[in-house]
């Protein structure tokens, strides 16, 4: 009797192992990379407007610092 139920438990345990046995699928998807597409406008006209109006500026400062002559 020891022996029958022992072999009963023991088919049970596979029975019951093989049951609960679970799986799992992890699927890696292909990563898209598009390129970015960046639109950069430069007002050209501002700067050199700009260089226009300081122009007498830079000038005068250019004309002010002169170099001195060193003789050795």
């Amino acid at each position: 009797m020891k022996k029958k139920s022992c072999y009963l438990m023991a088919a049970l345990l596979v029975i019951f192992s093989f049951s609960c046995s679970t799986r799992h699928a992890v699927s890696v998807a292909p990563v898209e990379i598009k390129p970015i597409h960046i639109t950069i406008d430069v007002n050209i006209k501002v700067d050199k407007a700009l260089d226009d109006f300081f122009e007498d500026i830079d000038k005068t400062a250019d004309e002010t610092v002169q170099p001195a002559d060193t003789q050795n």
